[in-house]
């Protein structure tokens, strides 16, 4: 009996430029950008394959693309529109396992260990998934197979677009052994320079060092880069239905005595909202219906909620919308003993849209967060938290950029 693991990571080709160019046939052929809005100040955060071979790739400015392409084509992104297509390949997905696990909104990995004699091997389910989606979508993805899930994603990416590539067991040691040791998922630019100085610079090279040496060069990090070096993954596909059903992510908090200073509830809303924000990045979900609660000194409480037109994952962004809601609905006169901010109607896998037209602003972010989770909630936060006299300037509620966030009330 075939005792070996069948992992697929099925990766769509330039999922945003593509889903733009089959709503929108007079984009087909030509070199389109996705960004965070049409702006030059934005960044490409898709590029179609015709704008590629100028040197164009996700993350770079649109000044900087415009200059390799000066005949690009800009598009706003459209989050709800992407993320109704990914849910719709990742039902065609479902079809073949029930081991399907959403690794970002254009990327899914499937455990097909069970389930590929039904339908002729992986090979097969491989090709039947690609057909479907070009048929049923209009689009096209790049399918990797390997024995673990970190070599189906290298599989995935070696050849593009529309590539199905397959890593066998017997394969593995080869391919590893002059393969540039940032090809392996998870090994970034530090990484990697740290590993050449230590003389490492193929995957294979990175297997053959002791454990030790890696252990003692990089802590719990050093036994995973040896296991990436010699093709070992031991991690399992987590089923799309076993993970959270999270409906909603949400936080509030009692203040220490009732109060109608606005500095001190803004204070305290803006910091729910930051820790809202934090979790929502940490379970790679955004959210468009942002809910305040406030409870008065009368134990009345009022909710009120606002759809919005983009995801969101930022917390500002969360607190400018919850602090329009508090002052518009605020029962005057009643101090406030109680405030709360939720986030709901979320999505996984898809960051916030405006965010990506800065893209510095979310390398902070991630920075930020990965400093907060090692050294503690808050120990970098920003000016206004530290002093409740530093509350942000949303008093007039920047009525204009909650305006553009704000579709029905």
């Amino acid at each position: 009996m075939d005792k070996r693991r069948y992992i697929l990571l099925v990766d769509m080709n330039a999922f945003f430029a593509s889903i733009e160019q089959r709503c929108n046939p007079a984009l087909r052929g030509k070199p389109v950008l996705v960004g965070g809005s049409t702006s030059k100040r934005s960044v490409v955060a898709a590029a179609s394959y015709e704008a590629r071979p100028f040197g164009i790739h996700s993350g770079m400015s649109m000044t900087e693309a415009l200059l390799l392409c000066p005949n690009a084509v800009l598009v706003e992104g459209n989050s709800s529109k992407y993320a109704d297509t990914a849910r719709r390949v990742f039902q065609i997905c479902k079809d073949y396992t029930d081991q399907m696990e959403i690794y970002s909104i254009d990327e899914c990995f499937m455990d097909v260990t069970n389930t590929q004699n039904i339908f002729g091997g992986a090979w097969e389910i491989a090709k039947a998934v690609k057909r479907r989606i070009r048929t049923d979508m209009g689009l096209t993805c790049s399918v990797g197979i390997g024995p673990n899930k970190m070599l189906a994603k290298l599989a995935s990416g070696m050849m593009k677009p529309d590539g199905l590539v397959e890593i066998k067991p017997e394969e593995i040691t080869g391919l590893l052994e002059k393969m540039p040791v940032e090809k392996l998922h998870g090994i970034g630019d530090k990484t990697r320079i740290r590993l050449a100085k230590m003389g490492i610079t193929t995957a294979g090279s990175l297997g053959r060092v002791p454990v030790e040496t890696l252990q003692r060069r990089f802590g719990v990090l050093g036994d995973i880069l040896h296991k990436m070096g010699n093709g070992i993954d031991c991690s399992a596909v987590v089923p799309w239905h076993a993970e959270p059903d999270v409906k909603s992510v949400g936080h509030s908090y009692t203040l220490d005595r009732n109060t109608r200073d606005w500095d001190v509830i803004h204070h305290h809303l803006l910091r729910l909202s930051e820790m809202v924000g934090r979790r929502l990045r940490s379970q790679g979900y955004a959210g468009k219906t942002i809910t305040l609660v406030s409870r008065y000194e009368d134990m009345h409480t009022f909710t009120r909620q606002r759809s919005i037109a983009e995801y969101l994952d930022d917390g500002y962004a969360i607190y400018q919308v919850a602090a329009s809601i508090l002052h518009k609905h605020d029962a005057g006169g009643h101090k406030i003993r109680l405030v709360g901010v939720s986030v709901s109607n979320l999505v996984k896998g898809i960051c916030q849209p405006e965010l990506l037209a800065g893209h510095r602003y979310r390398d902070l972010l991630k920075t930020l967060d990965g400093i907060n989770d090692k050294y503690g909630e808050f120990t970098v936060k920003r000016a206004s938290l530290m002093d409740v006299k530093l509350r942000p300037k949303t008093h007039g509620f920047e009525r204009k950029k909650i305006i553009q966030l704000v579709t029905t009330a």
